[in-house]
């Protein structure tokens, strides 16, 4: 019994099923500590995102810098690509099927606020840093650390981001269910929630189906590459996808993706070089969520958006989450800040957004690493040319 977790997806189901139960019933007294609690847990996250950016990524960028050659600019530019293209896949598929799902949702958000209940306090607690700032610093210090091979400032900055790793795994995690529980007792309160719920359950249906044709369409690209059966490739990277599904963690899947990509026939040398850098860089699946669900609660709050506002939040979210595999639930704790500064994105709006990412976390992960395979199968066709000339 020990070995029993009570893992975080089933803490913010019960966290979601006691706000919807209490919110109507709850004393004002309590009501109004638990939005005292989120006023100020809502502050101290706000604090964290640029010093998550620059201990996170600026260790990812440093290693990846630390490679040389043609595989390894290829390699990356090919899992930011497939990235990059998974993102406005979602947004395509968003644009032609949200409206018409959430026709019955889509309202806008009166002033509902007179009668909501408020804290009885907020502490500011204001960022050292903008989440742009961060991310540039993140850039200058990781590329630079790579370029003049900096070993103490290298160690100092991996001793920082395993701080900030510390920080989100026993402070930001443990906390997060008791935020969502406010979250949702204050959307019952105010008659919101039922509306919230339905767009959950038919986001995360369209998002699954979404990972599942993405798949297809990766193996369909690798398999004319490589001129072999894309069904038959992903047949043999269901042990793997699995795998993925029950560890949720692209890491933890490494030796059995490697095993199944060598099953396909791909060459020990580009398979040991390509699936662990993809675990790391190649986070297609995470970005089918997280753009799915962006777009869904705009439209869902009648917000302003076009075409070019999410192309450019899709490129800086494909760079933002290199280092989201070394974190629980890190694709979406590295977006928080690109959701705040590039969609205006509030901290009740990051809340439900973490909710129905952890929600979909290991679909995630499972056709992150799943692609991974089929980036390796293009690379090794690549690479079988390179030296056939």
């Amino acid at each position: 019994m020990k070995n029993l977790k009570f893992g975080l997806l089933p803490r913010i189901i019960v966290a979601i099923t006691l706000g919807v139960a209490l919110g109507g019933v709850m004393p004002e007294v309590l009501a109004r500590t638990f939005l005292t609690f989120n006023a100020v847990f809502s502050q101290l996250l706000g604090f964290a995102i640029p010093l998550i950016i620059v201990g996170l990524v600026t260790p990812a960028i440093a290693d990846i810098g630390r490679g040389a050659g043609r595989m390894l600019l290829l390699t990356t530019l090919l899992a930011y690509g497939s990235t990059l293209v998974a993102g406005l896949t979602s947004f395509g598929v968003g644009e032609a099927f949200f409206p018409s799902l959430l026709s019955g949702q889509i309202t806008e958000v009166a002033a509902e606020s007179a009668e909501k209940i408020i804290p009885f306090f907020t502490i500011e607690i204001p960022p050292l840093m903008g989440v742009m700032t961060a991310l540039i610093l993140s850039f200058m210090l990781g590329l630079g650390i790579a370029y003049i091979e900096g070993d103490v400032l290298r160690r100092g900055m991996k001793e920082f981001g395993d701080i900030v790793t510390k920080f989100i795994e026993k402070v930001i995690i443990p906390l997060l269910p008791i935020y969502i529980f406010g979250i949702f007792m204050d959307m019952t309160a105010s008659g919101e929630v039922w509306r919230v719920l339905m767009v959950f359950a038919k986001i995360i249906g369209v998002i699954f189906a979404l990972h599942i044709v993405w798949l297809i369409l990766l193996y369909a690209v690798a398999g004319g590459v490589a001129r072999k059966n894309p069904f038959r490739m992903l047949v043999t990277m269901l042990p793997a996808y699995f795998t993925a599904l029950g560890t949720q963690s692209s890491a933890a899947t490494i030796p059995v993706t490697l095993a199944q990509t060598r099953k396909m026939g791909v060459s020990d040398e580009v398979s040991g070089f390509v699936v662990p850098l993809c675990a790391t860089i190649h986070l297609s699946g995470s970005m089918l969520k997280i753009v799915a669900c962006a777009l869904a609660l705009m439209m869902m709050q009648g917000l302003e958006y076009d075409f070019a506002m999410f192309f450019g939040f899709i490129a800086m979210l494909g760079v933002t989450m290199i280092a989201a595999p070394g974190v629980p639930g890190g694709a979406i704790m590295a977006a928080l800040g690109v959701l705040a500064s590039m969609l205006g994105f509030t901290a009740e709006d990051q809340a439900l957004m973490i909710s129905l990412y952890i929600a979909m976390d290991s679909f995630g992960t499972a056709c992150n690493v799943t692609g991974d395979g089929a980036l390796a199968v293009i690379m090794d066709r690549i690479s079988t040319k390179k030296i056939r000339k």
